[in-house]
């Protein structure tokens, strides 16, 4: 992989990990592309070509650390602090344990997200194969979005997130390992379904997306590991695309951010759905691929 492909390919991850418009589909578009234009890269689908893609978001999750610095610091010394109470107190609660809970709930979220993952990893796997598909998944996504800017104002605030909810959030994460279902687009769309108020949405799904990204890039790095290695994918070229992300992704996030925040995440979907009509009658010819 040429170094300035994987400038793109990280420029392309920090924009648009979090605009909720499927950055792995970006990537895997892109990478059609590229080998279409006779570039010498692994096919998408590919094992080592994934791990490029998870190594890329991982990138991103700097970002969420650099905009979410405050809460993420309180979160994270919040459970530190809650869990040593707890354990201190013999396992028995005398006051509120709200970071600890919360911490348990993403734990949960994980968890359902892992069983959706690896149940139906080989079905998602064929999606990065197939550009038709991937427009269809686009579609799905903008439907979602537009859907989502209709609803009333949410009601639960963080104390009220469930067992219920966070599996619901983690399922949906799990769903969103196919190309064109947006992680953070599915995540904040059913955790609002789900009655979360928009910042915390937001702020879960953000959060979630740390151990979910971590856990998902180290078992690919495995199965690459026992497999052929990274072949044609240096680690100079990783390194180069994971910095270009993590600095791209903070503009990236403060952006989706602020169009959240006003309802206003419908303005994606159109862009969507034009990237689908595009990528299933004009961008790409599936018969060449």
């Amino acid at each position: 992989m040429a170094i300035w492909i994987a400038v793109l390919l990280g420029v392309i991850q920090g924009i648009f990990m979090f605009v909720p418009v499927s950055s792995t589909a970006h990537l895997v578009i892109t990478q059609h592309w590229l080998i279409r234009q006779g570039q010498d890269l692994p096919p998408p689908e590919s094992p080592e070509m994934i791990l490029f893609d998870l190594v890329v978001h991982v990138g991103t999750l700097v970002s969420i650390a650099v905009v979410f610095w405050s809460s993420l610091r309180q979160l994270v010394a919040g459970i530190i602090r809650q869990a040593w109470q707890w354990a201190a107190a013999g396992g028995r609660a005398r006051q509120e344990l709200l970071f600890l809970r919360l911490g348990l709930l993403c734990v949960a979220s994980v968890g359902v997200t892992a069983v959706v993952g690896f149940t139906l990893k080989a079905t998602f796997e064929q999606v990065f194969a197939s550009p038709i598909l991937v427009a269809g998944t686009l579609t799905m996504t903008g439907v979602l979005l537009w859907w989502t800017d209709r609803l009333s104002r949410r009601p639960r605030g963080l104390r009220q997130i469930n067992l219920p909810i966070a599996a619901v959030i983690g399922a949906a994460q799990g769903f969103a390992l196919v190309p064109g279902l947006s992680r953070s687009g599915m995540t904040i769309v059913f955790a609002l379904f789900s009655g979360l108020k928009r910042r915390w949405a937001a702020e879960y799904s953000f959060f979630l997306a740390i151990p979910t990204i971590l856990a998902a890039t180290l078992v690919q790095a495995i199965e690459v590991e026992i497999g052929d290695g990274l072949g044609e994918i240096s680690l100079t070229a990783l390194a180069v695309a994971f910095v270009v992300s993590a600095v791209v992704g903070i503009a990236s996030l403060k952006l989706v951010l602020y169009f959240l925040y006003r309802a206003n995440l419908k303005v994606f979907s159109f862009y969507l759905w034009l990237l689908a009509i595009v990528v299933a009658f004009g961008f790409l010819d599936p018969t060449h691929i």
